[in-house]
């Protein structure tokens, strides 16, 4: 028994010894260095940035094509929440035509907006780090969306904004509104209720970016899952680990 006790110190001595000396390896190692199962640092960011690249790409494509809101059973933006009742209200007058208008001029809105998108979301890209990437490759399946919306969002916004202040000029959203808002306007001198004026500009760009980050998590999610997806061969080792 006593041998047997003597043994399993040593044992255990040996493997303290041994993790101490793996441990100093590994902090010597450089950014080129095998860490996940064969896959260097700089080849796991290369193909982080690359997948982020093809989705946002992707995404910002469909996003800005005509109808790419408008038409989407998913992102296509509805009447503001704040200004139901106003739909409700000049839906029961029969004007559904010009309900209709002004929601597909939010959505042009947006479809215009994106088309600025990509520069933005390139650039925080390029700006990944080995802790960002190896933080991406073994989180959720999208985690990587996650991180790009953390990155970009304060930009995104900023870029949007007059954006969407020009697209609501351009495809106007706001001679769409008039007639929606006149109508409602004037049931209220029966109803008592006050007219109600969204924030269209805050409204779209907050629309716009759900729609765009929703199909990047979309893209993330099949380069993750689906080998067909995985269009080069960086993307191939990165993701068929």
């Amino acid at each position: 028994m006593k041998k047997i006790r003597i043994l399993v110190i040593i044992i255990a001595s040996f493997m303290l010894f041994s993790c101490a000396e793996v441990l100093q390896h590994l902090q010597k190692l450089d950014s080129s260095t095998v860490v996940e199962q064969g896959l260097t640092s700089k080849e796991i960011i290369k193909g982080l940035k690359e997948a982020l690249a093809v989705g946002a790409a992707n995404s910002t494509i469909l996003t800005s094509k005509k109808d790419g809101f408008n038409k989407s059973s998913i992102i296509r933006i509805p009447f503001p929440p704040e200004a139901k009742k106003v739909r409700k209200a000049v839906l029961k007058l029969g004007l559904k035509g010009i309900v209709k208008d002004f929601e597909k001029s939010l959505n042009r809105a947006a479809e215009e907006a994106s088309k600025r998108a990509l520069p933005i979301i390139k650039n925080a890209i390029m700006n990944m780090t080995i802790n960002d990437a190896m933080g991406i490759l073994r989180g959720a399946d999208n985690a990587a969306t996650k991180y790009l919306r953390a990155k970009t969002e304060n930009a995104l916004i900023a870029e949007f904004t007059p954006v969407v202040k020009r697209a609501i000029a351009s495809v106007e959203v706001t001679k769409y509104w008039k007639p929606v808002a006149d109508a409602y306007n004037a049931t209220t001198i029966f109803t008592g209720e006050k007219a109600v004026n969204p924030d269209l500009d805050k409204y779209i760009t907050e629309k716009a970016l759900d729609g765009l980050f929703h199909l990047i998590a979309e893209e993330e999610l099949k380069i993750r899952k689906d080998p067909i997806a995985r269009v080069t061969d960086i993307l191939k080792k990165v993701f068929g680990i």
